[in-house]
């Protein structure tokens, strides 16, 4: 289906939509309730994270109802979740936290989304703001010539067929052993960069095909690289095992996915899943949230390719900050251990994970489904990296391309609260089509130029379409997850150069 099939699509679903709710219900300072009778066939109540004004976005948003909905998916556990940066999506709003009983529910490629874990790299320097100035826009042409992006770029890192394969199973590890990074960058991914679970064989062809040329490159959208400065700290020692030490100094944020190959992925099992609700049975509200039983062949078929496609994405992701690396020594004239380009970490926020959560005073292992959500565990969890086990999982919350982004630590809170889950960014306040007919493309431009903030992009209309005032302003959603006890700031950062998908 054409991308402006899919807009009508889910257009046409979200004009059905009969009602968002009007009975909302505080439960504390930072989250709200949608009670379980609210829609018939609501297995558990919804609740949002907000503060009023970031819930009354959401209500005209009628992303709310979508909350209501996923709510009615079987085997669902606790709530249905939605973050700060929550706004309409296909099935699930962008912005959705659900986990699932193993036995009784249900994986739904809604929930997790077109651009299979798309992600955030965040990379620290030792550089500082005043050295990097005078260089900004020479790094920057770098950065564009050596990542390419837009729709259907293609072109930076060649493979064959049997990569490709090595690839979807083995992630970034095949990308370091390949020569793409260092194995540190490994030890400082979420999943070590490699999701288990992953069978090449279940990935569509189609798939295979628009994936295999697209292996280092940016896209399109919302993607972006970003070089930032630190521009204030708020826990010192958690910033110190990230290497953030002081105000000024330089990071680099790269935000991109799966690329063609996980968008392909999850359209034609898209397809497969709507069959399996007719096949099992299963009642929904919304075809969008086209589903199958966890343990069925259907179920199963998908997250294997859904892990093969995340080890896509984080194999771009790979490739990518090698790219980085390299821009950065022709600009300054040094390796990139001698400019401090290391890994502070990576996330997905579009993904499906098996893991363990206390349910009432049990541990049961449920499939979490998060889009548009970024995992947010705490100090002394398992699966952290040893250099985080003291200080809790980076949590990267990248903001517009005008304003801030965030760096926090997830929380023992969010372990109770959200599966130990947090936001993934500011998330959209307005659609694509509205900032073209209401911003102006030489305005925005000076906007820019006035902070002191140097875009390229391919197309102008890429710049409108990302532009500060069609977000939400991240710092009210980074307190509003503050609040609510499921991330703590660790460091602020403000962009000085970007690179638009």
């Amino acid at each position: 289906m054409s991308r402006k099939g899919k807009e009508q699509v889910q257009s046409g679903t979200r004009s059905s939509a009969a009602r968002t709710p009007s009975v909302v219900r505080r439960l504390d300072e930072g989250r709200w309730e949608i009670p379980v009778d609210y829609k018939p066939g609501m297995r558990v109540p919804g609740v949002i994270v907000a503060d009023e004004e970031l819930l009354r976005l959401a209500e005209e948003d009628k992303a709310l109802e979508q909350v209501a909905n996923v709510a009615t998916l079987p085997g669902i556990v606790g709530y249905s979740l939605a973050m700060p940066d929550i706004h309409w999506g296909y099935g699930f709003p962008v912005g959705g936290v659900a986990a699932m009983d193993m036995e009784e529910g249900v994986v739904s490629p809604g929930g997790i989304g077109y651009d299979i874990n798309c992600g955030v790299r965040m990379l620290r320097t030792d550089l500082t703001e005043a050295e990097v100035r005078p260089k900004l826009d020479r790094l920057l042409k770098e950065l564009y010539r050596g990542v390419p992006s837009g729709v259907g770029s293609e072109g930076a890192v060649s493979i064959t067929s049997r990569d490709l394969e090595q690839v979807l199973a083995k992630g970034a590890r095949w990308a370091v052993e390949a020569g793409y990074g260092e194995p540190e960058d490994l030890e400082l991914s979420e999943e070590r960069g490699c999701m288990p679970g992953a069978d090449p064989d279940k990935v569509p062809e189609k798939a295979l095909k628009r994936g295999a040329p697209q292996l280092g490159t940016l896209g399109s959208g919302n993607h972006f690289l970003e070089i930032q400065v630190v521009d204030r700290l708020y826990d010192p020692v958690a910033a110190e095992a990230m290497g953030l030490r002081s105000v000024g100094q330089v990071a680099v944020l790269i935000h991109t996915g799966s690329r063609g190959l996980g968008h392909q992925t999850c359209e034609e099992f898209l397809r497969e899943m709507g069959q399996a609700v007719r096949k099992y049975g299963i009642q929904i509200p919304d075809r969008q949230l086209a589903c199958a039983p966890l343990d069925s062949p259907e179920g199963r078929a998908y997250l294997a390719a859904m892990a093969a496609a995340a080890n896509f994405a984080w194999a771009n992701r790979q490739c990518i900050t090698q790219a980085v690396r390299d821009a950065f020594s022709r600009v300054f004239g040094s390796t990139s251990t001698d400019l401090g380009l290391r890994m502070v970490y990576d996330v997905a926020h579009n993904i499906a994970k098996i893991e363990e959560h206390r349910v009432g005073d049990r541990k049961v292992s449920l499939c979490v489904h998060r889009k548009g959500a970024t995992r947010a565990f705490p100090a002394g969890h398992p699966d952290l990296p040893d250099r985080y086990r003291h200080v809790g999982q980076p949590v990267l919350i990248p903001g517009d391309m005008g304003r801030y982004s965030y760096v926090a630590v997830g929380t023992d809170l969010a372990m109770e609260r959200s599966f130990g889950s947090s936001c993934h960014g500011a998330g959209r306040a307005m659609s694509r089509s509205e900032a073209k007919r209401t911003i102006e493309a030489q305005s925005l431009k000076r906007q820019l130029s006035d902070a002191g903030i140097v875009a390229l992009s391919a197309e102008v209309g890429t710049l409108v379409e990302e532009a500060p005032q069609a977000y939400k302003d991240v710092s009210a959603v980074v307190r509003a997850v503050e609040v609510a006890g499921l991330a703590r700031p660790v460091a602020r950062l403000r962009p000085v150069g970007v690179v638009k998908g």
